[in-house]
């Protein structure tokens, strides 16, 4: 099954995440499948910290992967 989550990037302190399509059996940080977005907690602004391709994402999904929770939160507070 394919997941949409969080592949964590950057260093010590200053976390940087990008969002990706992988296959569940997969480390976190391993091969992924596409690469839908960043999340950057650093931002201020709740838009900032969010890039995203929509399509993309929307395609994903209806190909049948799953979000994780956290992504759905990222996605909902980014869309606000």
């Amino acid at each position: 099954m394919v997941k949409i989550r969080l592949s964590l990037r950057g260093k010590r302190n200053a976390p940087f995440f990008h969002i990706v399509a992988v296959d569940e059996n997969k480390k976190r940080d391993g091969a992924v499948l596409d690469k839908i977005g960043t999340y950057d907690p650093a931002k201020k602004e709740a838009k900032e910290k969010v890039t995203y391709n929509a399509e993309l994402y929307q395609s994903w999904i209806a190909k049948g992967a799953r979000p994780t929770e956290t992504v759905v939160q990222i996605i909902k507070s980014s869309s606000k």
